[in-house]
């Protein structure tokens, strides 16, 4: 009998055990994680979950009856791999043997040396961190957001909605600018301005001050801010060390490709989600990670067919991989929702509406639309996402 071992109990993890079992793999399959819950949806975290209180159990994922035998090793993450002895090493010292690899580990937020205390500086990532910055969000509390890009943002609407106060420090011309751009990121600083938030734009903190927990944060400017907590959405970092040692490419998470197979590895092996760096056929063959909530989903619809293929001795499918990116976001009374890849954009035009109420922007380079963007206006969507998914 075969073993499957996958390496990262989130999302990506679960999606790609269903994907083998759809291709007819049917032998053991192992799932790694380092949590101690079984795959959850993340994105409420920073949003209502974090407003109304943190219920992991209702946040799970329905799994499908076709991994039911499937074996859950949760709480004991990956720390290292021998891809010549098709090995994975545990925390705890233990060793799976396997025949075919799935890295699913997934990303962790960016954490940055700061000199000064470390009480009451979060990150938000896991329910773990989402119970603990909870308690402190409470009426009253003066927090600093440490980054202005979706996270930022949202865990800042949610703030204010409990009644604290919350200063937004980050290098970035506007919120949001990079998937959003600077018209529509200017127009989302307005939104959270009127609910109370001050930005610090084009500023960094470099210097916290307290004793155990930080109490007050000093921005490249001298601007001294009050703190009883400090939240850091400054980006994310691969899962990837326990992989080191195998000669891949694990430059910016981990290299795949169009099949999502990782290329000159010693085993068979493939890698999903937030992690994988691939190339995608509808924006060219550029190796890209896609941090959106859907990628999971849809690496790991290819990544299973492709594994299967290699365990049973044959070639798999090497055609594009075709996985549209989408994303969503919901801050105050405001929704956002996405196709395609605005970031990559050269230009934006406004074509219906207005960025300072609802409005739908696309998002053009020098292939043509890209991407779209919808403000209170994402069930007028689905005309952008036909035409992006027929750019092939």
């Amino acid at each position: 009998m075969q073993r499957v071992v996958i390496v990262g109990a989130g999302l990506g993890g679960l999606r790609a055990a269903e994907s083998l079992r759809s291709a007819d793999y049917s032998d053991a399959i192992t799932i790694v994680g380092d949590e101690v819950y079984f795959p959850y949806n993340r994105p409420p975290l920073s949003k209502e979950a974090l407003a109304g209180g943190i219920d992991v159990e209702g946040l799970e994922f329905r799994r499908k009856a076709s991994v039911d035998d499937v074996e859950w090793l949760l709480g004991t993450p990956a720390a290292g791999c021998d891809l010549s002895l098709r090995t994975v090493t545990l925390s705890d010292g233990a060793t799976l043997e396997f025949d075919g690899l799935v890295v699913a580990s997934g990303i962790r937020p960016r954490r940055l040396p700061i000199p000064g205390p470390t009480g009451g500086r979060y990150a938000l990532r896991t329910a773990a961190d989402a119970l603990a910055v909870r308690e402190h969000l409470t009426p009253g509390a003066a927090v600093i957001i440490m980054g202005a890009g979706f996270i930022g943002c949202e865990v800042a609407a949610t703030a204010i909605n409990l009644g604290c106060t919350v200063h937004v420090v980050a290098l970035d011309d506007e919120p949001m600018v990079r998937p959003l751009g600077l018209e529509l990121g200017a127009a989302m600083r307005r939104r959270h301005e009127a609910h109370g938030v001050r930005f610090h734009l084009g500023h960094t903190i470099v210097a916290f001050s307290g004793d155990d927990d930080v109490r007050s944060a000093t921005l490249s400017d001298g601007t001294e801010l009050k703190a009883d907590l400090v939240i850091e959405a400054v980006g994310s970092v691969a899962n990837t060390e326990w992989l080191r040692g195998n000669d891949l490419d694990l430059s910016d998470g981990l290299l795949t490709d169009s099949a999502m197979q990782v290329p000159a590895s010693l085993a068979p092996v493939v890698a999903v989600g937030d992690l994988a760096r691939h190339p995608n056929g509808f924006f060219g063959q550029i190796p890209r990670r896609i941090e959106h909530w859907n990628m999971p989903t849809e690496t790991a619809r290819r990544a299973g067919p492709t594994l299967a293929a290699l365990l049973r001795g044959e070639e798999p499918d090497r055609s594009p991989f075709l996985g549209l990116p989408a994303f969503w976001s919901d801050q105050y009374d405001t929704k956002l929702q996405s196709f395609g890849m605005p970031g990559i954009a050269d230009n934006a035009e406004v074509t219906s509406g207005s960025v300072d109420e609802a409005c739908i922007i696309e998002y053009f380079d020098t292939s043509g639309l890209v991407g779209v963007v919808g403000v209170d206006r994402t069930a007028e969507l689905a005309p952008y996402r036909k035409a992006l998914l027929a750019r092939t």
